[in-house]
């Protein structure tokens, strides 16, 4: 009997022939990859499948109950918004999600984000090309000056596990982390409602979930309750930050500066904001702060242990 049918939607979103797939390969099932699926693709290539691996392709319920050998979907994320929970529930289809795997690359982003928005090294780097340093009569270039991060304030928003490897890296450096109350939450001990942490802080990371408490959470409003040196990181949402009202508190000089690795369309085939090369002191990475080779790689390694769960009657990262 022929062994059952396994696909994998969006591969190029996981592996560009640099992950080990051999996790997924030990199983007794036929694998199909296919880098890239589009809309009019999906439900053609899951009819046939017990198992479906799926980073962003869209599983809805008329595809999902087109899908009648379907057993499993494995999302290759640790948002779920692109399956249809409650429809896979009423089929009886088990779905689940992979957390906690990106944490060292989402740190790392941050923190190079920050680094070198504050030691100004894009500024230095350009005048260095453009042969300032080489023309000085100073042994060093004191155009830009920089501050320290020993001593700031780092307000952080989110305080799950990526807001806490932030805050244990900030606290390395020297600085005092200053934590938001849940926004939409009630009050908490320890906790600083985002109104009045927002002037305190000298650096705001973002690492709180899209829902509608933090749907444009840092908006005009918010822009101007900071300090006007302030940097403000996004590697949560793109939906989190009011991306016109950041663009223009970059252009006026009403923040020190950003770095963003999220939009709120992605790819941004129709443009952003953010995207004019015109905007001072700011980084925009295209969503790729989760994706180090070895975040990918723990992905996979993640997905293969749900597989294995569920081959063996167990739950593990059981999201429905």
């Amino acid at each position: 009997m022929p062994n059952p049918k396994a696909t994998i939607l969006d591969l190029a979103t996981i592996s560009q022939d640099d992950i080990d797939l051999t996790p997924l390969e030990q199983f007794p099932l036929h694998w199909t990859y296919h880098q890239t699926t589009g809309p009019d693709e999906t439900a053609q290539r899951i009819m046939d499948a017990e198992l479906v691996v799926s980073n962003k392709v869209i599983l809805d319920r008329e595809i999902i109950q087109r899908a009648k050998a379907l057993k499993l979907i494995c999302i290759a994320a640790t948002g779920t918004n692109n399956v249809d929970l409650e429809a896979a529930r009423e089929l009886g289809i088990k779905v689940t999600n992979v957390a906690g795997y990106s944490t060292p690359s989402v740190v790392q982003q941050v923190f190079a984000m920050i680094l070198s928005l504050t030691t100004r090294q894009a500024e230095y780097t350009q005048a260095i090309r453009d042969g300032r340093w080489q023309q000085s009569k100073l042994f060093c270039m004191l155009d830009f000056p920089f501050r320290e991060l020993s001593g700031k304030h780092m307000g952080i928003v989110g305080y799950g596990t990526l807001g806490r490897a932030v805050a244990q890296v900030a606290e390395a450096f020297g600085m005092e982390v200053l934590l938001c109350q849940r926004p939409g939450g009630p009050p908490s001990a320890g906790r600083i409602p985002l109104d009045e942490l927002l002037p305190q802080v000298d650096i705001l990371s973002l690492h709180c979930p899209l829902t509608p408490d933090t749907q444009d959470l840092i908006g005009a409003g918010e822009l101007t309750r900071m300090k006007q040196d302030a940097l403000l990181i996004n590697c949560a949402r793109g939906g989190v930050v009011d991306e016109a009202a950041l663009a223009e508190a970059l252009r006026t000089g009403q923040l020190g500066g950003a770095g963003v690795d999220t939009l709120t369309s992605e790819p941004p085939v129709h443009g952003n904001p953010l995207l004019d090369p015109k905007i001072p002191n700011l980084i925009v990475t295209p969503h790729i702060a989760w994706a180090s080779i070895e975040s990918r790689q723990r992905l996979v390694n993640e997905i293969a242990s749900n597989i294995s769960a569920f081959h063996a009657g167990e739950e593990r990262n059981i999201v429905a």
